[in-house]
């Protein structure tokens, strides 16, 4: 096994091992309404750089990574930042340490194919 298909490897138990990695469920919903569970990484944070100052300032920044394979084993495409607001987005669920439920929708989504992940950067939905 090469160093990239063990990085892969790494990359899947982080993501996906509920116990002992950082795995948690997460529901997309696609444009059309359906929904798709996984199990990947989230991330909430509530302080941003702002790129006019580059200084810390309070915000809200999300984010979601998780393996393409399970994207392809459920013959789904990759999700999209979908711009046109007349248009349904790609939606996604997921709970908070505390057992908060949150909804966001893809702002940008940005796979890695060099070890087979995709992150995607969220956006507040209501």
């Amino acid at each position: 096994m090469n160093i990239r298909d063990l990085a892969k490897n790494h990359a899947d138990y982080i993501l996906k091992d509920q116990v002992n990695g950082f795995g948690q469920p997460i529901t997309f919903i696609d444009p059309f309404g359906v929904n798709h569970d996984f199990v990947g990484f989230s991330n909430d944070i509530a302080q941003v750089i702002d790129p006019d100052t580059g200084q810390a300032v309070s915000g809200r920044s999300a984010t979601i990574t998780v393996s393409v394979q399970d994207f392809i084993d459920k013959g789904l495409s990759l999700p999209v930042g979908i711009a046109d607001s007349r248009k349904k987005p790609w939606v996604v669920l997921f709970r908070d340490i505390n057992g908060n439920n949150h909804k966001f929708k893809v702002a940008q989504s940005n796979p890695d194919r060099t070890i087979g992940v995709v992150s995607c950067i969220l956006e507040i939905y209501q």
